[in-house]
């Protein structure tokens, strides 16, 4: 008798457990800070208006962060429900707890390829061009935990440059992410620094996508001032994270909600991905395994 009341209140509780996870009233939107506060928060608002219709929950809130370990903490906290990140963020979170979110889509470029690239920039009129030019130079970094802009140059550079990052170069710091970095660059903080663009396309349009296709639409960047000094290897595309706790059955709808937004609201979607991108695929946790590996191994959980 005793065993059957204790399995019936274990059922019980799996129900309620279950029932709360999917009587889902608010979402919550993470913004990293890669871009102005003001511009990101524009371009999420229409996916915040497109969630709330097409979820049914009666809010969604956007939460922009100085930097990308508001958003990360947030969702490992339970405070951030939806954020579309770098890998590397991504593998921050599953290194800590796995179980936290999924990533479960990831945007395609205007040709079709689900990557993207680390590109170190220089002003031009420094006369930095290639990565000898800039041994013994100051090199600023995007945000400790992004991808592009911290951890895929600490990866691939020591390989090119055959030594450590800090003995390469005379100093190392941080912009305060994408935009504030190339700002910086331009400003003289920096001599070069790192962040992300889509590789593909003209280079007076800061390519078809990413950071520098970013700036120059909005007017703060004409790539006349810099030159490239370096690529990366082929990075992939960030994934678009739902935290496990809402669920499955929201969870579907998160999904098929962003897989329809291209075909319902291009300017929308590539507002939101930061390009002329084409469409969203879905992915799972191996997609990234190998940044997941490099990041445990360059940085540690």
């Amino acid at each position: 008798m005793l065993k059957k009341i204790l399995l019936s209140a274990v059922a019980i509780g799996v129900l309620a457990g279950s029932a709360m996870a999917q009587d889902v009233k608010v979402l919550r939107i993470g913004l990293d800070g890669s871009e102005n506060a003001s511009d990101q928060l524009r371009n999420a608002q229409c996916i915040a208006d497109g969630l709330k219709a097409s979820t049914g929950v009666s809010e969604v809130q956007i939460f922009p962060s100085p930097d990308y370990n508001g958003v990360i903490q947030g969702l490992l906290g339970g405070t951030i429900d939806i954020a579309s990140m770098g890998a590397s963020s991504y593998a921050k979170i599953a290194l800590q707890d796995p179980k936290a979110v999924d990533p479960i889509l990831t945007y395609t470029g205007s040709d079709g390829s689900s990557g993207y690239y680390s590109i170190m920039v220089a002003r031009k009129d420094s006369g930095i061009k290639s990565l000898a030019d800039a041994k013994g130079k100051k090199i600023g970094f995007a945000d400790p935990d992004s991808t592009s802009g911290y951890l895929v140059p600490n990866v691939s550079l020591p390989k090119e440059i055959g030594a450590p990052v800090k003995e390469y170069f005379s100093e190392t710091g941080f912009g305060g992410g994408h935009e504030n970095l190339v700002l910086a660059v331009l400003d003289k903080k920096f001599d070069v620094g790192t962040t992300f663009g889509s590789g593909v396309g003209k280079w007076e349009d800061g390519y078809t996508g990413g950071n520098l296709h970013q700036m120059v639409a909005k007017g703060n960047l004409d790539m006349d001032d810099i030159v490239e000094v370096w690529k990366s290897p082929l990075i992939p595309n960030g994934p678009l994270m739902v935290a496990n706790k809402v669920g499955e059955p929201m969870k579907q709808k998160i999904e098929d909600f962003f897989l329809e937004l291209p075909k319902k609201d291009l300017a929308c979607f590539q507002g939101f991905t930061q390009g002329k991108n084409k469409d969203y695929i879905k992915v799972d946790a191996s997609f990234y395994q190998t940044i997941v590996d490099a990041r445990k191994s360059i940085i540690g959980g």
